[in-house]
């Protein structure tokens, strides 16, 4: 892990599951941190039990791009730079396309591509004039596969594999490193959020083998700590008993 200590790091969505363990992983291992999520008070939570000074964290919504930028502009106010930039907050409300919840496929579109798109074009300009830096996105197995339910998140997913494969191809002349992390069933806040009851029983049924967010953060933590000369472009990790 010697190659995490003092790198600046920004994550999204930072308050509870993927992104608090991957403060709190990083934390440990003498990265700074800039923290953005929505619930800003749960943010503040945790930079107490880091030891995050109170400046490294900033209230944002991922769908609100002046937001993104003030997260990632704040990090190089306050350390002179940004090395890292997870790409880490989304919504999984799955829903069989007949029941018609629009408004959840609104919200996913706007998190998990939007949110993604906006944090890569905040931190981008920054690593380009650095000559250096390392973007992860967090997409999901639901990336790679689709089942009923899962439509238009696996849809938001595979968009985010594409984004950051294109964005690898773009970003070779500015030394910068791209990593695409696709979590199986891993113990968050996720499922919560799903509405339609027929594909909630079948999740709850695959989240029956879920693994610990530790999972995630230890995935993330070994691209980042690679050589500067190795780019780990993609991780797709599940429980061992998750069939899907």
């Amino acid at each position: 892990m010697d190659g995490i200590q003092n790198k600046v790091v920004v994550i999204t969505g930072a308050s509870s599951g993927l992104g608090e363990a991957a403060a709190r992983l990083l934390a440990r291992e003498g990265a700074r941190l800039m923290l953005g999520a929505r619930r800003l008070d749960r943010l503040h939570t945790l930079a107490k039990e880091i030891g995050l000074d109170e400046k490294a964290v900033q209230k944002t919504d991922v769908t609100d791009r002046a937001q993104v930028k003030a997260l990632v502009d704040g990090a190089v106010a306050l350390y002179g730079r940004i090395d890292v930039m997870i790409n880490n907050a989304g919504l999984m409300p799955l829903s069989l396309l007949e029941k018609l919840k629009i408004e959840e496929w609104d919200q996913m579109i706007d998190t998990n591509i939007k949110g993604v798109l906006y944090g890569i074009v905040a931190a981008l300009p920054h690593m380009i004039a650095q000559k250096s830096g390392h973007i992860i996105n967090v997409a999901s197995v639901a990336g790679h596969k689709v089942r009923p339910g899962s439509t238009v998140y696996s849809a938001t997913k595979h968009a985010v594999r594409v984004i950051s494969e294109g964005l690898r191809q773009e970003v070779k002349p500015y030394n910068i490193r791209t990593t695409i992390i696709s979590p199986g069933a891993v113990a968050t806040e996720l499922p919560n959020t799903i509405t339609d009851p027929e594909v909630a029983a079948a999740v709850r049924k695959t989240y029956e083998a879920a693994i610990d967010a530790s999972s995630f953060a230890r995935a993330m933590a070994y691209a980042i700590a690679e050589p500067e000369d190795v780019d780990i472009n993609e991780i797709l990790f599940r429980p061992t008993a998750q069939e899907y």
